[in-house]
């Protein structure tokens, strides 16, 4: 069983909603939902291209899915949560939008967010004493995917590669697309199917802890609360051990 710390918005915004609709299933439920048409794709090459998403639900990652670490519990995980949402104060970054990351789709930060970046690191630091160690086989998967030296020792040292100086802040919306066409249209397609939530400002104001019951499982949310601290991302202190 593995964690992860997303951002999500609230259950019920419409951010929330159309989401999880793009990507065809529900995280609260896990429950399928019928995906918008594009144009010049059939439903099942919509299906196919929205696969990888799918299963890990509507989200950005913050903290990387991790196991627990002998001796910690759900609960203490859920304790720790609650108290970093409790701690933790809202923010706005200026918008959002659709856009090309390498071969992905996904929603990213327009103009970039100091503000994002400062919080997600927050979120590995603080989160950090509730994760057990990679595995070897997991180690290996990650090496093998071409990890630079300083790559290479984030992993080593918080069991993910691509944080502080190499996170970008997304929330993916495709699998990697290498055909131009589908590419074209299903960008496309997310831009008038978001137009309602992005390019205009974008409040950071819930967290989501998800739970993957088993590998290669659907992801799973077990709760989603609102930040109602004080600390805001660039306070140092947000960043401390749960």
């Amino acid at each position: 069983m593995r964690y992860a710390v997303y951002y999500t918005a609230p259950v019920d915004a419409e951010l929330t909603r159309l989401g999880a609709t793009w990507l065809g299933r529900d995280a609260v439920t896990d429950t399928p939902l019928t995906q918008p048409e594009v144009d010049g794709l059939t439903a099942d090459e919509v299906a196919s291209l929205t696969t990888d998403p799918r299963r890990y639900g509507f989200h950005a990652t913050l903290k990387a899915p991790f196991s627990l670490k002998d001796g910690v519990s759900e609960a203490d995980l859920v304790d720790g949560f609650r108290r970093f949402c409790a701690r933790a104060a809202a923010f706005e970054i200026p918008a959002l939008d659709v856009t090309l990351l390498g071969r992905f789709l996904a929603l990213t930060p327009q103009p970039a967010s100091a503000d994002i970046n400062a919080f997600a690191a927050a979120c590995v630091t603080a989160f950090e004493p509730f994760r057990a160690p990679l595995s070897e086989a997991d180690i290996a998967r990650r090496m093998a995917s071409g990890l630079n030296a300083r790559q290479q020792e984030l992993l080593a040292a918080w069991g993910y590669p691509y944080i502080f100086e190499d996170f970008r802040f997304h929330m993916t919306l495709s699998v990697k697309l290498d055909d131009d066409v589908a590419r074209a249209a299903l960008q496309q397609a997310a831009e008038t199917y978001f137009a309602s939530v992005i390019r205009r400002p974008h409040a950071i104001a819930s967290l989501g802890l998800f739970r993957e019951p088993e590998r290669n499982a659907p992801f799973r949310m077990v709760e989603v609360l609102p930040l109602t601290g004080a600390l805001s991302p660039a306070e140092p202190t947000l960043g401390q051990a749960l």
